[in-house]
């Protein structure tokens, strides 16, 4: 079964390789190969089922990031009723409209985690058939009590 999963991923990858392949081995004395995917649930092969990796590098990935994040959030500041957009692009690029305007953003488990340019961290996350935006102050991570939650909307949903 095992060796039916590596042959259709191998297999997988080299029908969607367009142009140019970069080939990936393992380093030696490497047990396993694990794979993240984009939902966050990972699987994990034996190296010595896996012969090589191939990668295209000419093509562009457009759905790098999961659609259920992409676009344009309306969230609050945290401060009363102002509110503000956080856009979340297709290659881990974030830009907001207050503050500073750079980030970048990765799904870690079932949230987007933001990390702005001003220190400022936030998170998308689902929370019953709601979105919200979870923010934290420079100098504390995503594992302290957060700064401020407020609701979050993608004006925009792919």
């Amino acid at each position: 079964m095992r060796t039916a999963i590596i042959c259709a991923l191998i297999s997988g990858m080299s029908v969607f390789a367009l142009g140019q392949k970069n080939t990936v081995t393992l380093p030696s004395g490497a047990k396993s190969l694990v794979i993240t995917f984009k939902d966050g649930h990972q699987q994990t092969f034996p190296a010595a089922d896996i012969a090589r990796l191939e990668f295209n590098s000419t093509a562009s990935a457009p759905d790098e990031y999961p659609g259920r994040f992409r676009g344009k959030w309306k969230v609050g500041t945290g401060a009363g009723d102002g509110t503000f957009y956080i856009t979340l692009d297709n290659h881990g690029n974030a830009t907001k409209s207050f503050g500073a305007s750079h980030g970048t953003w990765t799904v870690v488990g079932e949230e987007a985690r933001i990390t702005w340019d001003d220190g400022w961290h936030d998170a998308i996350r689902r929370v019953g058939r709601k979105y919200e935006k979870v923010a934290y102050e420079p100098g504390k991570s995503f594992s302290d009590s957060p700064s401020n939650v407020t609701e979050a909307v993608n004006t925009s949903p792919n």
